[in-house]
């Protein structure tokens, strides 16, 4: 599979996605896993389901390595209501191919549900470093 490179990483650039989980979303996820339904808020897995996304298809993209991934979660995700998850780069380490992210995830009323930081390896995403 050949990727045309895309534009090198840089500080401050970010991806956000919003998703609308229903109580649909949310049977089939503990149907899955097994785990007990809450029925109140979005479970903590598919908010940080959101942030797995926007690492692997958007910023930095196809190619990406998760290495670390740190999530404080502030308030329930209410269910139905659009959540918005964004990923923004704080830091960039060439030398190892390393870029840190700010991540958070906001309710429609611009609630903070969480926040918190990941670490990826970029080395095989195309043009991620000059």
């Amino acid at each position: 599979m050949t990727t045309s490179p895309g534009p090198a990483l840089t500080l401050g650039m970010f991806a956000e996605t919003t998703r609308n989980f229903t109580a649909a979303d949310i049977d089939a996820l503990h149907s899955v896993s097994g785990a007990p339904a809450s029925g109140t808020a979005v479970p903590e897995a598919l908010v940080n389901g959101l942030f797995s996304y926007l690492l692997g298809v958007e910023l930095p993209g196809q190619g990406t390595n998760y290495l670390k991934q740190e999530t404080e979660f502030l308030e329930p995700a209410p269910i139905s209501d659009a959540l918005t998850a964004r990923v923004e780069i704080t830091r960039l380490r060439p030398d190892k191919h390393l870029v840190d992210l700010a991540t958070t995830c906001r309710a429609s009323d611009g609630t903070l549900i969480a926040r918190g930081r990941a670490l990826v390896l970029a080395r095989d995403v195309a043009g991620a470093f000059p």
